[in-house]
């Protein structure tokens, strides 16, 4: 095999892996953190850190390991590769970018592509973009030139720092910026959040009552109301709610009375004594 097929092949199995990390880390993130946006992001940030260390040391010596098109330009205006193969790498990474985004979205069983909605813009967004840019390749060519062996705990270390201290989470990279307004871990999944609890809509009452059971509780207790002028307020939909509580609650008193069942009682230790020569 020539060696630019073998790089190109490095590149797109390390980009494919590194957006298949970075997107899968941001589902699972989000589907375990209970809506805790800080933890999602540090489960984010560690599996990214960790994926770009070993990608790094493993593919390294056959490519370069760039994954990201700003560090191929870069070498091409240091005079370390020709533009020819510069441009063979740039559109590797962006299809290499791309088929990562696929594959976490097949492992998570999530439509294969679907546009984020997540908004990205302003000032400061562009702002900590060339920020985190800057501090990549500052990382990138110093250690390589000084420091080679360093190179994978660097960036993985200087990219896991750089979710936290910028506003745009570290981009700092076109093929993930592509790969990644195709999909955005919080909009979606709150999305398919609320699907799935209008389908499956959460139990809040202890008593599952039928219709023609819950029409005749609601309109007694309407009835009620209307006798003791206490109508529901609020939203139509708290007095939804609130209308639904009561019927259960009425339900379950009528039960306990054709039941005969009668309270708990609780006594204190002072009282033990006296209720228990009273049984006896």
């Amino acid at each position: 095999m020539p060696r630019l097929s073998k790089q190109l092949a490095a590149e797109f199995v390390g980009t494919a892996l590194l957006l298949a990390t970075v997107v899968g880390s941001g589902i699972m993130g989000e589907r375990l953190s209970g809506g805790n946006a800080g933890i999602a992001l540090l489960a984010n940030a560690i599996a990214t850190g960790a994926v770009l260390y070993a990608l790094i040391a493993a593919l390294g010596p056959i490519s370069g390991a760039h994954f990201n098109p700003l560090v191929t330009l870069s070498q091409v205006m240091l005079g370390r590769l020709k533009a020819k193969p510069a441009s063979a790498y740039v559109a590797t990474q962006i299809v290499a970018a791309l088929a990562g985004v696929l594959i976490a979205h097949w492992m998570f069983e999530l439509p294969a592509f679907f546009p984020s909605h997540h908004v990205r813009s302003g000032s400061a967004q562009l702002f900590s973009e060339v920020v985190a840019t800057f501090g990549l390749l500052l990382v990138i060519l110093n250690c390589a030139q000084h420091k080679p062996d360093t190179v994978p705990a660097a960036v993985g270390l200087y990219i896991t720092a750089a979710y936290w201290f910028t506003a745009s989470t570290s981009f700092a990279n076109p093929a993930v910026t592509i790969a990644r307004s195709i999909w955005h871990p919080s909009a979606r999944c709150a999305r398919l959040h609320r699907r799935a609890n209008r389908r499956c809509p959460p139990r809040r009452h202890a008593l599952s009552l039928d219709r023609a059971r819950r029409d005749e509780l609601r309109n007694r207790l309407s009835r009620q109301r209307i006798l003791h002028n206490t109508p529901l307020r609020g939203t139509r939909r708290t007095r939804r709610k609130n209308g639904e509580i009561e019927c259960a609650e009425l339900a379950a008193r009528e039960l306990t009375d054709a039941a005969d069942i009668q309270p708990m009682t609780f006594y204190t230790f002072e009282q033990i004594p006296s209720c228990l020569s009273s049984a006896s």
